[in-house]
This record gives structure tokens, C-alpha cells and sequence, in this order.
């Protein structure tokens, strides 16, 4: 039976379990996850939190990288300015980066999630709206979300994933973890 951890990475925190390239040491998995022999299974930016998961079982992990297999990823996104539904609308057809036209996603305006607060907070502007969306894709580009909201004039100020296929990080904190069977 292959071992599968859940992990809420936090803000600052390398998808890696070693820091080799930085002068100063920075935050890695290795601070939070003390289980040998597991790997990432896909990674989540250094300035993203939310959702890692980590498994010793390489066919899981290629299942849950690999965008062949489509696994959906759900991200609970603060944008910059307060997007309506028809500023949304190409996020649901897929929208051009420079590495090309993005699958179509699921997209929807939320309410402020209930969210621990991020260490450093995000800059809050008086002049500037921000608002809260969760989007769904299926492909995992580098740095995909960020450049999809920042293409259709949202810039992303807080990335959150929240659902990679069926596990979430529904009731984990900030750098805890939990074992599911798989």
C-alpha cells in the first residue's frame, strides 16, 4: 500500500526538501515533513500556500503530476480589483500565455474564504479593490494561475491550492500534515 501525505505548505516555503542553490537558508518540506521516503508529487511556488501532496509509490506520483492524467487542481485566489462574471468569462475558454491557450477552467466569484492569515499579510490598498475566485484547472504550466489572472487584468495577490482531485486540505493548518490510504 503506497503512503500518501497531505501537506498545507505555507507562504515562503520551497516544494523541495533541500535548499541547495541559496546562500541563506530558506524554509523547505524537510522543516515541516520528518517521513523517509516520500516525494513531492508536483510542486506549488515558493510565494503559493495550500495543498502538496507527498508519496513514496512513483506510479502514484506520476499519476498526480502528470497533466496526461488531468487531475483537477481548485485554487482559492485573492485578485487585485473585484472581477464580475463577463471579466471572468475567458478563464472558461482558455486564454492565450506565451506558451500558448490554456485548457478552459471552472471559475467562480466567492465570498472571502475563511483562511488562516498569511505571514507576511498581503499589502492592502485603500484605492484598490481585491476579490476572491476559485478556479479549477486541469494542466499545471509554470506559474499557470498567476499568469491566467494577470491576463485577464487580476493580478493574483494570494494563491491558495486548496483541492488536488479528491484531497483536500479541508481543517489542516499551515505546515501540518495528515497520512491518507490509497
Amino acid at each position: 500500500m503506497a503512503r500518501l501525505i497531505l501537506l498545507n505548505k505555507p507562504y515562503d516555503v520551497l516544494s523541495q526538501f533541500t535548499d541547495a542553490k541559496s546562500p541563506t537558508p530558506r524554509a523547505t518540506l524537510s522543516d515541516y515533513v520528518a517521513v523517509p521516503g516520500v516525494y513531492p508529487a508536483g510542486r506549488l511556488d515558493r510565494d503559493s500556500e495550500g495543498l502538496m501532496l507527498l508519496t513514496d509509490d512513483g506510479r502514484l506520483q506520476a499519476r498526480i503530476a502528470d497533466p496526461k492524467f488531468k487531475l483537477p487542481k481548485t485554487y482559492l485566489i485573492q485578485v487585485e480589483g473585484d472581477p464580475d462574471d463577463a471579466a471572468l468569462a475567458p478563464l472558461r475558454q482558455g486564454v492565450r500565455l506565451k506558451d500558448g491557450m490554456t485548457l478552459p477552467a471552472e471559475v467562480e466569484r466567492i465570498d472571502d474564504p475563511a483562511l488562516w492569515p498569511r505571514d507576511p499579510p498581503v499589502r492592502f490598498r485603500k484605492s484598490v479593490p481585491d476579490g476572491w475566485i476559485t478556479l479549477t484547472i486541469r494542466e499545471g504550466r509554470n506559474r499557470q494561475v498567476r499568469r491566467m489572472t494577470a491576463a485577464i487584468g487580476f493580478p493574483t495577490l494570494r494563491l491558495v491550492r486548496w483541492r488536488i482531485g479528491e484531497w483536500t486540505i479541508e481543517g489542516l493548518a499551515p505546515g501540518a500534515m495528515r497520512e491518507v490510504l490509497v
